[in-house]
């Protein structure tokens, strides 16, 4: 104070203004402690922060909602009528408005008055207010100079506005059209016609898309694509837009660019295919090309003569999209390494053809004998006398490379012009048997043989040559026409030829496997050649074989090649194994087999002629020749053919037997009659006689038939078909004590036979004594304890008796399903069956038969796992299998059903049943070719 100059903080030992709040300038409260109850003072009012807040510059909070508009209001009072009182309240709060924009604009110069509250001075109090009063008058003057010069469209029609206030109706009605001004022609009013439904529904639904799928959508694999929001995406729109955008960058790529005066032209379909071929790499792939190219990089300057590495960096370049810096670098690896074809290449490739072109004659003074590089210069010719000339050219620098000669000879035009070439090909390479081979097939046959005379003297190790040899001589055997002893004595020629060079080649130590040669042989047949094929067979077949191994190694060569489909092949193995072995049935019989399967009837007739004769003793053979024979139409071949089996075969029963056949067959039953009575003379066995009893029933000879058994079963009493007979024929004629003797008499005498049993029952049965039926059936169970046929024939019983329950349980019995699957006590049924009663758990407990009966016992429902079960503890007996795809069948599973009963089928190939059901199954599902091939 003594200097005169006003102390800065003299404030501080000033007195606080009223209702000061220490704390309250930054945010703070006061608060209550326990030492200020009693007299503790009030915090500040609702005045006094709103003036602090307003000191600080801070605007009071305001509630939107408390000024609304009264032509709009809503809640409590809404709806009420505007009176004098609001307009007054109106009034007073516009006046409270100014005075509110008053104090904003005091606070425009917050700086100021900051400043002058620190220092407290009048001055500078004054000297703010003048400067804000004077910035508040500029503002204002500037804002209506400026609404002077650019006045509002609202300001400017503002006095039109007012001025439509004394508009007339009159007036306004009067008033033109635009359109009616414009001085375009107008165009005619056309006639107009009803447009029809069907164009507006179209119409209609143009925009539209579809949200379901109708059922012919559904059946066909139909779709729907759900957002995520829940809303169905507008595919269509989505494909135009698509096009939009396309169609937006093509415009701006082939416009004209304004920032550098040049203009672009693009080719659309150019650009859709360098939008093709831009490959976006993400982050990661681009750190890994940098560090690659870092590697790659060390590598070829730690290593610069190392060829891999530049054309690895090159194509790393390459995969970046460098293709300058690709080029580059191999251009680099070509300089450092200038000896490998390699880098060369790649260089070559990188480059476009003509740059390909000079890169590859750059190479030439290098790597010159590279057979590579002559080929990838041929390949960049397009024009053939320009690849015949590189190629030519090529031969100069490598003339020992076969395949630059094969080359050049497939591009000559005519044969002379390749013959040539190949003559100096031999010439420079005597060695190369592709290249004698093809020389003699351009040949002429009698210049060939020469050819392969020269090829065979210069290469005598090469067993092509010789097959070479073979073949040509057996087109020309084939090549005109010949009597059958000449076309003959010249396929001998093969065979000694390829004879002889197996012994040649032996001589010179090549020694070829048998598997060699059989693929050698198989490849002649595939090829056109199959005398060549067989002569291989003669000459290499017994190689490395022993002696006591040969016949099985030869039918398995035989099978193997059959299964390949070298028929001609197998035809051969077979064909010299029945040289060697000739009186092997078997043989015989696989190689008739053979020519059934792939052969015509006239060698399946020779194949069996000449069984016949090697082996006279071998009834099968006969049989099937007189069979083919038969099957063919000639019955008097056949008829022949029996009788000269018989003179081979006096005492055959299956000769005489099929001679009685072929005659009742073919309508001579007095003939059939006679050749029985013959047999039963000459042969006399127990089968001729049942087939005469057979035979005379059949004729209806009942009484003959009676006394051929009676007869018969005097020198046979153990043959239990002919108690059979005799009680079928006492049975169809309703005598039934007759048959009952007849079957008691053939079940004392073959007790073990099951079929005589049920034979008994069934008549028993069939008399109205179903009681006596069952007790049949039990003695033949404990005659035959383990038969499943006898336990599924007492089931029958009970069924055709109408007891199903009981039915059941005999069925239970038999595969122990109740103790299984229905608890029934073993003890109880222990005392049901009596102490010397076996269970069917003893008897059978893996009978296919008896499960397959417990399946279908079972209710519809039960049936697919009882069949599961039956699977398991049958041992996946074919009957079982057969009751599984009649299952699938029944559920209509057509393509399941077929598999189980081809499965069933292969389990066991002797069941008429399984064939029976599967014959039905494809007459009602399969085709004709299916009904035929299982038929």
């Amino acid at each position: 104070m003594a200097s005169g100059k006003p102390n800065k903080l003299a404030f501080l030992s000033m007195p606080a203004p009223a209702s000061y709040v220490a704390g309250l300038g930054r945010g703070a409260s006061g608060f209550t402690t326990r030492s200020d109850i009693g007299p503790a003072r009030e915090g500040p009012s609702a005045e006094t922060i709103a003036e602090a807040q307003a000191r600080r510059g801070e605007e009071p909070d305001v509630d939107p909602e408390q000024f609304q508009d009264p032509d709009n209001e809503y809640g409590l009072f809404a709806g009420t009528t505007y009176e004098a009182d609001d307009e007054e309240a109106d009034k007073i709060y516009e006046l409270v408005d100014k005075n509110m924009d008053a104090r904003r604009r005091a606070r425009r110069c917050v700086p100021l008055v900051s400043f002058l509250v620190c220092n407290r001075s009048t001055v500078l109090h004054l000297s703010l207010l003048r400067v804000c009063v004077s910035r508040e008058a500029r503002e204002d003057e500037e804002l209506a100079k400026h609404r002077a010069e650019r006045p509002k469209i609202q300001q400017q029609f503002a006095d039109l506005k007012r001025g439509l206030s004394s508009v007339t109706d009159e007036e306004w009605e009067n008033i033109p059209e635009v359109g009616n001004l414009t001085r375009k022609k107008r165009k005619r009013d056309e006639r107009s016609f009803v447009v029809p439904d069907s164009v507006i529904i179209g119409d209609r639904t143009q925009g539209e898309y579809e949200n379901a799928l109708d059922a012919q959508q559904q059946t066909n694999g139909g779709f729907e694509t759900p957002a995520e929001n829940g809303m169905l995406t507008n595919l269509v729109e989505m494909g135009q837009a698509r096009d939009k955008i396309l169609s937006l960058k093509l415009d701006q790529v082939s416009g004209t660019s304004t920032s550098s005066g040049l203009a672009t032209s693009v080719d659309p379909k150019g650009y859709l295919t360098s939008l093709d071929s831009v490959v976006l790499k993400t982050d990661a792939e681009i750190g890994d090309i940098k560090r690659a190219r870092m590697l790659f990089d060390s590598l070829v300057k730690s290593n610069p003569k190392h060829a891999p590495g530049w054309i690895a960096a090159a194509r790393l370049e390459e995969h970046a999209g460098r293709m300058v810096a690709a080029r580059k670098l191999i251009k680099a690896g070509c300089d450092q390494c200038p000896k490998s074809d390699d880098v060369w290449l790649e260089a070559a490739r990188l480059h476009n053809n003509d740059d390909a072109k000079v890169i590859l004659a750059n190479a030439v003074p290098h790597v010159g004998q590279s057979v590579r590089i002559w080929l990838a210069a041929a390949d960049l010719e397009h024009d053939v006398k320009a690849k015949r000339r590189v190629l030519r050219k090529s031969l100069e620098h490598i003339p020992n490379s076969v395949r630059l000669w094969k080359e050049t000879v497939n591009l000559e035009a005519s044969a002379a012009d390749a013959r040539t070439l190949l003559s100096r090909a031999v010439e420079v390479i005597p060695l190369s048997v592709e290249l004698w081979l093809a020389l003699a097939r351009l040949e002429t046959p009698d210049k060939a043989k020469a050819v392969l005379n020269k090829a065979r003297k210069a290469i005598p190790t090469s067993h092509e040559i010789w097959i070479a040899a073979g073949r040509l001589l057996e087109q020309q055997a084939y090549a005109t026409e010949k009597p059958d002893e000449q076309r003959n004595k010249e396929l001998e020629v093969v065979d000694k030829t390829i004879e002889a060079g197996v012994g040649q080649l032996k001589k010179h130590q090549v020694l070829l496997t048998r598997e060699q040669w059989l693929k050698e042989a198989e490849r002649c047949e595939s090829e056109g050649s199959p005398r060549t094929c067989e002569a291989i067979i003669k000459a290499t077949i017994a190689m490395e074989v022993e002696e006591e191994d040969r016949l099985e190694t030869w039918l398995s060569d035989a099978e193997t090649a059959e299964a390949k489909g070298n028929v001609g092949t197998a035809r051969a193995i077979l064909a010299y194994a029945l040289r060697v072995f000739p009186d092997r049935r078997t043989l015989w019989r696989r190689a008739a087999d053979l020519e059934r399967t792939h052969g015509t009837r006239d060698s399946l007739s020779s194949i069996l002629e000449r069984a016949v004769y090697h082996c006279p003793q071998a009834e099968v053979l006969w049989l099937m020749w007189a069979k083919e024979k038969w099957i063919a139409g000639d019955v008097p071949a056949a008829r022949e053919v029996l009788e000269k089996a018989f003179v081979a075969n006096p005492e055959s029963e299956q000769i005489w037997l099929a001679a009685v056949k072929l005659e009742a067959e073919n309508g001579e039953l007095g003939v059939a009659r006679e050749l029985l009575v013959r047999a039963r003379t000459v042969a006399d066995t127990q089968r001729i006689w049942m087939k005469s009893a057979v035979f005379e029933r059949q004729q209806g000879q009942i009484s003959t038939a009676l006394e051929t058994l009676s007869t018969a079963l005097k020198k046979y009493p153990k043959f239990a078909k002919l108690y059979m007979i005799q009680g079928q024929i006492h049975q169809s004629q309703k005598n039934y004590p007759a048959a009952r003797a007849a079957f008691a008499a053939g079940i004392k005498a073959c007790p073990k036979d099951v079929t005589l049993w049920i034979l008994a029952s069934r008549l028993e049965e069939a008399d109205g004594k179903s009681i006596k039926a069952r007790a049949l059936l039990d003695k033949a169970r404990l005659a035959n304890p383990a038969s499943d046929a006898l336990w599924a024939e007492a089931v029958g019983v009970e069924e055709r008796s109408g007891g199903a329950a009981q039915a059941k349980t005999v069925l239970a019995r038999g595969t122990n399903s109740y103790r299984s699957n229905h608890d029934f006590p073993i003890w109880l049924m222990d005392d049901c069956l009596g102490s010397g009663t076996t269970t069917g758990l003893q008897d059978c407990p893996t009978s296919g038969l008896l499960w397959s009966m417990a399946v279908w016992a079972e209710p519809r429902p039960g049936r697919k796992s009882r069949s599961t079960d039956a699977l398991k503890k049958s041992n996946n007996d074919p009957l079982v299998i057969c009751t599984v795809a009649r299952l699938f069948w029944a559920e209509r599973k057509i393509e399941k059903a077929r598999q189980w009963f081809e499965r069933a089928v292969t389990g066991n190939a002797d069941l008429g049943d399984i064939w029976a059901w599967w014959l039905k199954f494809e007459r009602q599902h399969g085709t004709p070719v299916s009904v035929i091939r299982v038929a």
